[in-house]
């Protein structure tokens, strides 16, 4: 039997609603937006990926397009090559990447292909008759992967002005954590009502805390809260390298029993890299670290194992790609060190694509981030893949083993269209909250003289 070939490339801008998660960047505005890759075959098959939004990496991929059309579903690896070797990812790229989260720097580390990864895959596995997971690293390893409860400080969106930003209202809602999410949450004890409502949902036994939004001394508050409410918990927190390294190892080194690691609490600072600091941090606290700042790319990974500034690599196959994840899974392995995966605000298509790469990845995996918890609700899949007992169910069908709802697609691009702009703006809603705010690497975003 021939081969199938990919008949066509479809490129869809597509946005959803968020809630106003604070980060050390700002404030998530009312909308998020993402890019979706339908590849179709000569078999009949859909194929799909979903990436990074914003008109930068839709213009990238659909450059890509005639790399792509005529190509056999077998020759994945070919199509990639032929697009590396037409593009320098790096051409645009500020050298520092995301050591200091400047949010406008995501596009160039987020990779517009693997998007095209993904939906060849999707199809390659199809064609096979195999999970994608089967494709990848050494195949399947297990049918189901732990995912942490991600939760975020909440502002009150009634502080943005009326007409303007207009985040979404679930307050009717009959599910307990869809109302919970939409509401301001800014203290420990609103920070443990957030737990509650995602451990009850989902069924989650472990936490992070995205940090780098209040004074570290009450963001610890707030973790020593959720580890008293759960015990036996996995808490960690992530300020995003917010904190000086001093101030790091202030607030952690006591935290022995509370914390189980700390995601990037530091960064560059007096002419040293973030990678130096790090390592520093952990000499002194003896916490595990992890990270998906200071190393985002091989060469970037490579002088932070030298140095053994890391003890977990959050390989978002959006920064690695798909087969580029899965291999760090097993360098990790071989080293004795952990393995998870980064998220950004996204909808299905990555969850079950996060749930394939997990299943695929070997040796010691931390329990996975995703934002879906967020977003549950705006389904762009037929079926979605579920969040049992705190763990991501695989699907058991061929590649991605998931079905488009075209729909809801075409719903999530009418409101990608109807944005005033497409690009991630995450000062904007903050400088409603504090008038003339401007991004500070160095200073939690509600923390301004």
């Amino acid at each position: 039997m021939a081969v199938p070939y990919v008949t066509s490339m479809q490129v869809i801008p597509v946005a959803g609603y968020d809630s106003m998660l604070m980060t050390l960047s700002g404030a998530h505005a009312p909308c998020f937006t993402r890019n979706l890759v339908i590849l179709t075959d000569s078999a009949g098959h859909t194929g799909i990926g979903e990436i990074h939004g914003g008109d930068y990496t839709h213009d990238g991929l659909e450059a890509m397009r005639p790399l792509v059309e005529g190509m056999p579903v077998s020759c994945g690896r070919e199509v990639l090559q032929k697009i590396h070797r037409a593009v320098d990812p790096h051409a645009d790229e500020a050298g520092e990447g995301i050591q200091t989260l400047d949010i406008a720097k995501l596009k160039y580390v987020v990779r517009s292909e693997w998007a095209v990864e993904c939906a060849m895959l999707d199809l390659l596995g199809q064609y096979l008759e195999v999970p994608m997971c089967q494709l990848l690293g050494e195949g399947q390893q297990r049918k189901e992967v732990e995912v942490l409860g991600y939760l975020f400080y909440v502002s009150d969106k009634a502080k943005t002005p009326a007409g303007e930003m207009q985040y979404i209202d679930e307050a009717d809602s009959a599910d307990p954590w869809f109302r919970l999410r939409r509401q301001e949450i800014l203290t420990p004890e609103r920070i443990v009502e957030e737990a509650e409502a995602v451990a009850e949902k989902y069924g989650v036994r472990n936490f992070k805390l995205k940090g780098g939004v209040l004074r570290g001394e009450e963001e610890m508050e707030a973790v020593r809260a959720i580890k008293k409410r759960f015990p036996s918990a996995r808490v960690n927190i992530d300020p995003n390298g917010a904190w000086s390294l001093k101030e790091a190892i202030r607030l952690c080194r006591d935290m022995h029993g509370i914390i189980t690691y700390v995601e990037d609490p530091c960064g560059p600072e007096a002419g040293f890299s973030g990678r130096e600091i790090m390592r520093e941090f952990k000499n002194a606290t003896q916490f595990q670290v992890a990270t998906n700042m200071i190393a985002t790319d091989w060469r970037q990974f490579y002088h932070t194992a030298s140095l053994n500034a890391c003890d977990i690599i959050l390989a978002d196959p959006h920064f690695w790609g798909f087969d580029g994840a899965v291999r760090m899974s097993q360098l990790l392995a071989s080293w004795g060190l952990t393995f998870g995966i980064h998220s950004n605000n996204h909808f299905d298509i990555t969850l079950a694509a996060f749930a394939q790469v997990g299943a695929a990845a070997v040796g010691q995996v931390a329990p996975l981030d995703t934002h879906w918890i967020w977003q549950d609700g705006q389904n762009l899949l037929k079926d979605t893949p579920q969040i049992v007992n705190g763990f991501l169910q695989v699907p058991d069908r061929p590649g991605l083993g998931v079905t488009l709802d075209m729909e809801r697609v075409e719903e999530a691009n009418r409101l990608y269209l109807s944005l005033p702009s497409h690009d991630r703006n995450d000062s904007k809603a903050m400088q409603y909250l504090i008038p003339g705010w401007v991004y500070d690497h160095k200073k939690p975003c509600l923390v301004r003289p």
